[in-house]
């Protein structure tokens, strides 16, 4: 799947869902963001929630990889976010 149908997909699930959740902010980062992902490679996506809640972003997790039939990795995004991985969304980040 290429990086502008993953966009798509994805702009399309937070607008769905940004209200129930809370989320503020949501992209994805990693290979798929920089254009370098292949087939093996898997979905890396941040949110950022006005209250955050591990149990939402389970329930994300599991909705994405649903709909994207490959496995995807979630991560909250915020002023606890470890400063590597913060680094990392930074450089990469596209939102949607």
């Amino acid at each position: 799947m290429k990086r502008e149908q993953i966009v798509q997909i994805l702009r399309q699930y937070k607008h769905e869902v940004e209200k129930e959740h809370g989320i503020s902010k949501m992209g994805i980062f990693g290979s798929v963001a920089r254009n370098e992902s292949t087939q093996a490679s898997d979905i890396d996506v941040f949110v950022e929630m006005i209250k955050p809640d591990l149990f939402a972003l389970a329930g994300i997790k599991n909705d994405l990889e649903s709909k994207f039939k490959k496995s995807v990795d979630v991560v909250l995004y915020g002023k606890y976010t470890n400063n590597f991985l913060k680094q990392r969304i930074d450089r990469d980040a596209l939102y949607v």
